[in-house]
């Protein structure tokens, strides 16, 4: 008897349906087909065991398996239930007429126990698109996918619920979530608060202009000047995720296997913070068995790098090309896929190697050219795609013995957010091309949103000049002033905003490196 079965590969974030045709003959033999790895050839043990212990025969048969489209390569445990749920279908055990209405995956114990995997949300999103009316998956992780609505969710923890739900012997009751309820899920509580932080009140501006615009900033300065400290309070300024960026983010956690067991939704932007000895493939993606990186994992969020300097060159050279198309696209013999990678750059590094060149109270010990080569160690094509760049010094005593609380992170979000729905407006009829903030714009787009006036275009031309900026840079500013105007309700951008956004290419004066 020939019998189609459901479930799903994921490739990059997406899911692509695969269908498991299972046929049972006269013959002994056991035959899997259709680009199976290791681990799903493997799956007959763990199928023959998991149908034992639940009183339900494996057919003495010959059993051919297919798993169509072909040439896509089938990998991981997850294919265990619908390969099991074929095979009992095939051989009379499993009434075959509802087959068609679900997809199924989960990995099978030996006891028959459905253990959880991997994509969940993916699946479930390409199940609705497909026009299936259930998914039924590991209980653990129900919750993520019954956040797709139009789709049935089941959770089971046995194969025997599954096989009793199929015939019609028992009830399985979908899972329902409340999607907004979720998404209001601890929003605005956060471990770090920007109210602790004495002092620094040009690069907490700094900060707020950065979370408004959604761009890349790097802090330079000593050690213990803060640095670290406000760039782990930078979520507590950022606007709450969007629900279709909230999708987004989760599926890239879910394919990553990150989200957590009996979780839905991530309903607070990513932070990420890698060790300086991370690996290029650590870091944008791709494996033997392909994974997000960490530039993905970021995605809507924060990629902090702290002690810049430190990583390896061909690390953050890597990362140039995803800072621009806000893609990676992992190329290798066997397979191609696409993680999104829209990210902010955090990054922060000392100005030389004893750390204390331009402090105020302390004597640089470096020797001549010290401080260039130092600074040589990041690229100026990397440094040209960092938007915003602050010269952090260190906190006065009476600053850090002042009593008085400082501006909460709630207050600067708020000015954040208000800025964001400018930009939301702005880029109503861009969003297909995803452009959401200032930071995301074409050079189309900035001789459109960004036109300076005659004093601020004279101003610029100056800066350009003494400093030798890039094109690079001066689109770069351009960006930067449009947020600083958006933070104070301006349509134009004027000169003090175009000298604020001048003033944050530190790196760029004559002082550095000379």
């Amino acid at each position: 008897m020939l019998v189609k079965v459901f479930g799903a590969a994921v490739q990059g974030i997406e899911a692509t349906l695969i269908t498991i045709e299972v046929n049972c003959s006269r013959g002994i033999r056991f035959l899997l087909v259709g680009l199976p790895d290791a681990s799903v050839k493997e799956s007959h043990e763990r199928i023959v065991s998991a149908l034992q212990v639940n009183d339900l025969k494996f057919p003495r048969q010959q059993i051919v398996i297919n798993m169509s489209p072909a040439d896509i390569r089938k990998e991981g445990s997850a294919y265990d239930l619908p390969l099991a749920v074929g095979i009992l279908a095939a051989s009379g055990s499993v009434d075959t007429n509802r087959l068609d209405q679900y997809l199924m995956m989960g990995e099978l114990s030996l006891d028959g126990s459905v253990l959880p995997l991997k994509g969940a949300l993916s699946m479930a999103l390409m199940a609705r698109e497909s026009g299936f009316k259930g998914f039924i998956l590991p209980s653990e992780n129900v919750k993520e996918a019954a956040v797709v609505e139009g789709l049935e969710v089941y959770g089971v923890q046995t194969i025997r619920e599954v096989v009793d739900f199929l015939n019609g012997e028992t009830s399985l009751e979908p899972t329902v979530i409340d999607l907004q309820d979720e998404l209001n899920r601890e929003k605005l509580s956060f471990e770090f608060d920007f109210s602790e932080v004495k002092g620094q009140e040009n690069v907490k501006r700094a900060l707020e202009v950065a979370a408004a615009g959604g761009h890349n900033i790097i802090l330079v300065g000593a050690p213990g000047a803060g640095k670290s400290m406000m760039a782990k309070r930078m979520p507590s300024i950022l606007p709450p995720l969007t629900l279709e960026e909230t999708i987004e983010t989760t599926k890239v956690h879910s394919v990553a296997g990150r989200t957590g067991l009996g979780v839905s939704l991530m309903t607070r932007r990513p932070f990420r913070s890698p060790h300086h000895t991370i690996s290029n493939v650590a870091m944008v993606g791709g494996g033997t068995v392909p994974q997000p990186g960490e530039i993905s994992l970021a995605h809507n969020g924060v990629l902090f790098l702290d002690e810049l300097p430190e990583f390896n060159r061909n690390v953050l050279e890597v990362m140039r090309q995803p800072l621009e198309d806000r893609k990676i696209t992992v190329s290798r013999a066997r397979y191609t896929v696409e993680y999104p990678a829209s990210f902010m750059l955090v990054a922060a590094m000392n100005p030389c190697p004893c750390g204390y060149y331009n402090h105020p109270t302390r004597e640089c010990v470096c020797s001549p050219g010290a401080v260039y080569s130092y600074l040589n160690r990041i690229s100026g094509p990397l440094l040209d795609r960092v938007d915003i760049q602050v010269e952090i010094v260190p906190v006065p005593f009476d600053k850090m013995a002042d009593k008085k609380p400082a501006e909460s992170s709630a207050q600067i979000r708020e000015r954040v957010i208000n800025a964001r729905d400018i930009q939301s407006r702005r880029f109503a009829k861009e969003k297909a091309k995803g452009v959401f903030c200032n930071a995301q714009m074409s050079g189309r787009m900035l001789r459109r949103y960004a036109v300076p006036d005659e004093q601020g275009l004279a101003l610029l031309r100056m800066a350009m000049e003494r400093r030798s900026l890039s094109a690079r840079a001066y689109d770069r500013i351009l960006k930067v002033s449009r947020t600083i105007a958006d933070l104070e309700g301006s349509k134009r951008i004027l000169s003090p905003h175009l000298a604020e956004a001048i003033n944050y290419r530190n790196l760029d004066s004559d002082r550095w490196a000379r």
